[in-house]
């Protein structure tokens, strides 16, 4: 149930479970989702309500319903074993079930198992079980066990394996465990070593003796251990009284990742053959692959040693957005500029690679003022270009969406620069996805500073990122995000000591209680065993761990440490053990090497790759022509004509803006009491307008065309000049007909029909030929509402149709 895979993988040495084999009609497969990030949320919970809701049992299932991949296995089987539906849901899904495949079974966790038994009770019961022979399929190796954080139990493999053979065997039916020992990725050379580190060495932690057999057996290939670095105790002390930030370029990690980027880029640079599974080839950089533990230090400094070194790394295959210290200046930035009294966000952001304020300037602005710190700032004559730029941005805050103010203070103000400059080339990431975070907000919400600080806030974003080989980047990740993939040249650079510390604070009894954890040599000798099977637990499951590592690669297994390595069961200790019984020699830089095979020899000049005959269609080699524009709307404004009587200023911005206040009031104020007219009009700058519109809505002859119809129309309707897209102002639709009204806000108005600007008219008149279309019917009445003498001027059909044929558009 870890994943959904129904191929058998080239993982080394899995057990297989195989139930009688037959045709099937239907396949179930039952993934699991490891590593549940947000952006899954929403799925799981849909997922969650689909399973109610197929079966009728959806009770309360909203937006606000928050389902992790627990929750939906704790559904299911609340679902399987409610004694009011689950028969009835199990005949249900029993008629669509053939075949069962689990696929990581050793991942698979006791909850996991249940749902499987469940679903599988019908397999094995009764004369059905002769009648419908289906199928189950376990597929999983222990040896790779190593996901017991998301509650997966190695030791219910086998348990479940004794008891589906029971099942099978009681029914009458055949049961068939099988092992593969092929390995179908690795080397011999990195199987030999695997097999001399592990061996028989531990059993209770491995399920097994480690043996293998290597598919690829003539593939040429290396297991290379280099010395440990040992910690420098020789370091300078460090002044207290120094508060300069310092990188120190000295700790054995950040020497060790310079080793691992100079080691690659010389591989790269002398276009090293590599032996694959399909020949020989130049590296790549695709095929690197560096593995930690954890993301320590040494995981960070390794990428930020490849960036140095100009080499292409893909970067953290996690990033958590708020521990970027680049992303914390930006966000302390927006944070100011969101809130300006907000001293504590002011001093960070100075004090970043932003503006490079130092202690001594921060302190004379913060001490003894007499307000917040924004107004001392703004005070001091010695910080001009400081405060240009926050005025810049504090004056676009305003109305600037989130993206677009980090974009004006990386770009426009050169932030990006300084902090690349300050912070290395691998701030740049944390900021690319800052942005994208900006972007992605935006989508959902209004983008406004505020929500977009609060929406941080609410989670802590950590992005996972899938690099492929596509790529062509060195990769850099856990060992636990690795799980599945390979390359020809793996890394192992976190093989020193460890200390690990359980940091659970509940401990489970045997018995199935549950207490509270107590120091060691506190401890009840109940708990004191709960406590050592714990920890016993742990280091196998580290020790699986580096079965995992060690077998991800393919032709070269590069493995070095920073730190000590004294422990009995330290990675690089065991792994030295390894290559020295796998047979070792020592090179001259004093690092071991275990080989097999002929390795191409570095002098070889290979021909690089022929270019592939690849069928380039003729439409792909010509430029492309220019594509006719399709015809655009018009709207019935752009129809061209005099739109106002002689000697009326109708294009006086200042009328303009009044005839549009005019009009966003006679649309609002008909479904607002007259109470609270006037401040619905002050509160959009509308105030000179009102008297005008107050009268027109109080005028005793216009309150049926108020109090009744639909304001502000769009209309879009085919005619002899194009598709029309236009608005009317008032339409009035019932039985009897249709009234169609335009508000007019000329000062200087015709005093009969027939002398109404010829623009106005055609105005009209496409309007009048869209109406006959939508409602052919009915008769159609086209009026102007002078808004300045209130008055409703009816115009002539036929005067309207004819300014319309007459008139082009503009």
């Amino acid at each position: 149930m870890s994943g959904n895979t129904t191929t058998v993988k080239s993982y080394v040495k899995p057990t297989l479970e195989v139930a009688p084999f037959c045709c099937c009609i239907r396949v179930l497969r039952l993934p699991v989702l490891k590593d549940v990030d947000s952006s899954n949320q929403h799925a799981l919970r849909v997922a969650a309500c689909t399973i109610d809701s197929e079966f009728g049992l959806l009770q309360n299932c909203s937006e606000s319903t928050c389902f992790d991949f627990d929750d939906l296995i704790a559904r299911t089987i609340h679902l399987l074993t409610d004694r009011s539906v689950a028969q009835w849901v199990l005949f249900r899904l029993d008629g669509g079930i053939d075949h069962i495949l689990v696929d990581e079974a050793q991942d698979t966790s006791p909850k996991q198992w249940r749902v499987i038994e469940l679903l599988t009770q019908e397999f094995t019961a009764g004369a059905g079980a002769q009648d419908q022979p289906r199928t189950l399929f376990v597929v999983g190796d222990k040896k790779q066990s190593i996901y017991s954080f998301q509650g997966a139990d190695v030791a219910i493999f086998d348990e479940k394996r004794a008891h589906f053979a029971a099942r099978f065997s009681d029914a009458q039916l055949p049961f068939f465990p099988a092992e593969l020992q092929h390995s179908f990725r690795s080397s011999p050379a990195i199987l030999r070593v695997v097999d001399m580190v592990f061996g028989q060495r531990f059993p209770a932690a491995m399920g097994d003796d480690v043996t293998h057999l290597a598919f690829h057996n003539t593939m040429a290939g290396r297991v290379d251990i280099w010395p440990a670095l040992a910690p420098d105790k020789s370091k300078d002390a460090i002044d207290p009284r120094d508060v300069t930030p310092k990188q120190s370029q000295s700790s054995e990690s950040w020497l060790l990742a310079q080793d691992i980027a100079q080691d690659i880029k010389t591989l790269l640079d002398s276009a090293a053959p590599i032996p694959t599974k399909n020949g020989i080839r130049r590296v790549q950089p695709r095929d690197v692959l560096i593995l930690v533990q954890r993301r320590s230090a040494i995981f960070h400094q390794i990428i930020r040693a490849c960036k140095q070194a100009n080499l292409p790394i893909a970067g953290a295959d996690r990033l958590r957005l708020g521990g970027e210290m680049a992303v914390r200046d930006l966000t302390a930035l927006l944070a100011f500029l969101n809130t300006p009294e907000d001293d504590l966000s002011l001093a960070a952001v100075l004090r970043s690679p932003l503006f490079g304020l130092d202690e001594a300037q921060l302190f004379d602005l913060a001490q003894g003022r007499a307000g917040y710190l924004w107004e001392s700032l703004r005070a001091s004559p010695h910080h001009a270009q400081t405060l240009a730029i926050l005025n810049d941005l504090r004056d676009q805050s305003d109305f600037a969406r989130p993206y677009d103010l980090l974009e004006r203070a990386l770009t426009r103000h050169d932030g990006r620069l300084r902090l690349i400059a300050r912070l290395g080339p691998e701030a740049e990431e944390g900021i690319d996805v800052l942005l994208g975070q900006a972007l992605a907000y935006e989508q959902d919400d209004v983008p406004s500073l505020t929500g977009f600080l609060l929406w941080l806030g609410e989670d802590e974003f950590e992005i996972k990122r899938q690099v492929d080989n596509a790529s062509n980047q060195i990769r850099v990740m856990t060992v636990h995000g690795a799980k599945g993939l390979e390359a020809p040249i793996v890394y192992l650079p976190d093989t020193a000591d460890r200390q690990r510390r359980d940091q659970t604070d509940i401990i489970a009894l045997p018995t199935g209680e549950r207490i509270w954890r107590t120091a060691a040599d506190e401890s009840p000798p109940a708990t004191a065993a709960a406590l050592a099977a714990r920890a016993q637990a742990s280091e196998d499951e580290r020790l699986r761990l580096l079965y995992v590592a060690l077998t991800r690669a393919q032709s070269w297994l590069i493995v070095a440490a920073a730190g000590t390595v004294s422990g009995e069961q330290t990675w690089h200790r065991l792994i030295d053990e390894g290559v020295t019984r796998a047979g070792a020699t020592l090179l001259p830089n004093g690092r071991k090497r275990h080989a097999f095979g002929d390795w191409p020899s570095e002098a070889e000049k290979l021909d690089p790759a022929p270019p592939k005959n690849t069928f380039v269609p003729p439409w792909a080699q010509s430029k492309a022509g220019v594509m006719a524009r399709p015809d655009q709307p018009f709207a019935p404004s752009r129809l061209q004509g005099a739109k106002t009587i002689a000697g009326d200023d109708g294009g006086d911005p200042d009328a303009l803006d009044y005839g549009v206040m005019v009009h966003l009031l006679l649309e609002h104020l008909p479904q607002l009491p007259p109470t609270a007219w006037a401040d619905f009009a002050a509160r959009h700058g509308a105030q000179t307008a009102l008297i005008e519109a107050q009268a027109l809505l109080q005028a005793p002859h216009l309150v049926d065309i108020f109090a009744q119809g639909l304001a502000e129309v769009p209309l879009t309707a085919p005619s002899a000049k194009g598709v029309m897209q236009g608005v009317i102002d008032r339409l009035i639709v019932t039985e009897a007909g249709v009234l169609a009204v335009d508000f007019k806000t000329n000062r200087t108005i015709p005093s009969r029909p027939d002398l109404v600007p010829e623009g106005l008219l055609a105005q009209m008149g496409a309007y009048l030929i869209a109406l006959e279309q939508i409602y052919p019917n009915r008769p159609i009445d086209m009026a102007i509402l002078w808004t300045k003498t209130a008055s409703l001027m009816r115009l002539n059909p036929d005067m309207m149709r004819q300014a319309f044929h007459r008139s082009a558009i503009s």
